[in-house]
């Protein structure tokens, strides 16, 4: 089983910066961040893959970007020129055989 905990989630003013935090029990190769809002579904914020490299969605594209820290069983995400509708709970999200989620750390952005 891998256990992901998240970290980094707050109160922002619109054009504000976060960086979100997850730390896995173990290594995984297949990482990323999800998001939900209210009323919404669940979306996919950026992954990184061994094959096909990292992906973004089209509405975090040039303001978000992830990395991780291979030592540290870690993936970021840094969140730039942060907007109201970046609101929502985020998830940390890995595949290790099976799909694993953190439990969400929530992002707030004020107007």
């Amino acid at each position: 089983q891998v256990q992901l905990v998240e970290s980094g989630g707050g109160l922002v003013q619109a054009g504000g910066s976060l960086r979100l935090s997850c730390a896995a029990s173990r290594s995984i190769n297949t990482m990323g961040w999800y998001r939900q809002a209210p009323g919404k579904q669940r979306e996919l914020v950026a992954r990184q893959t061994l094959r096909i490299g990292t992906i973004y969605a089209d509405s975090v594209k040039g303001r978000f970007t992830i990395s991780r820290d291979n030592a540290k069983n870690t993936v970021y995400l840094q969140m730039n020129s942060l907007k109201p509708e970046d609101t929502a709970v985020y998830y940390c999200w890995a595949e290790y055989g099976i799909e694993y989620w953190g439990q969400g750390t929530q992002v707030t952005v004020s107007p």
